[in-house]
């Protein structure tokens, strides 16, 4: 189909090492996002890519990774494809009621105690960063058990996405009703899930 397939390894993870790691952690966490929008514009300048058509594909972290590249840059992506994608940060993170929440403050901060963790997280929440704007199409993904991304962040991030977006690009939700944080369990039940995301990446170009 004459695509190109990349891999951004941006900081955050620690393919580049452990202090590679740490510059994408905590009060550091924005140079994960300026790293993705700085590699789709490394493919647009190489020529591998133009802006406008790029689809952006990201789960769990990687979710609120290109949600967060779609608030901030929504001209870059052709289509954004949002798994089980923890895009409702600022609330899940000060809800500690939640049984992962606690345990998660040593990597996001603790916004209930630490006005800097709040301002930071604040900045990039895709749920609290989304404004009248148009977006390009957008495919959120959930599964109704995931204990770790709870169905209503995708949930709730479509809806309010919907209200605000001013252009005509959808955005689609899909909750898989037995599924949990991996998605469908079944061989043929996580096929047919990614045949989904790629004909969502075809239509996003047009090439469907």
């Amino acid at each position: 189909r004459g695509w190109i397939f990349a891999i951004a390894h941006v900081r955050g993870g620690t393919e580049k090492g452990w202090n590679w790691f740490l510059g994408g952690r905590a009060a550091h966490k924005m140079n994960s996002f300026t790293d993705f929008i700085a590699a789709a514009e490394a493919l647009i300048g190489g020529g591998y890519a133009r802006a406008g058509n790029i689809v952006a594909q990201g789960g769990s972290a990687g979710g609120l990774l290109v949600g967060a590249a779609f608030t901030m840059r929504p001209d870059l992506w052709a289509g954004v494809i949002a798994e089980v994608p923890f895009v409702d940060v600022l609330n899940t993170i000060s809800d500690d009621t939640l049984p992962l929440t606690p345990p998660e403050w040593p990597e996001w901060g603790n916004p209930i105690t630490d006005p800097a963790a709040y301002d930071t997280i604040a900045a990039y929440s895709p749920y609290d960063n989304l404004a009248p704007r148009a977006y390009p199409p957008i495919l959120c993904t959930g599964g109704l058990s995931d204990p770790r991304v709870t169905y209503w962040e995708p949930a709730k991030f479509v809806a309010r996405l919907r209200a605000l977006a001013t252009g005509p690009a959808p955005a689609l939700l899909r909750i898989d009703m037995e599924a949990g944080h991996a998605g469908a369990a079944g061989r043929f039940d996580a096929l047919k899930q990614t045949a989904l995301n790629y004909a969502f990446a075809l239509w996003s170009v047009g090439a469907a």
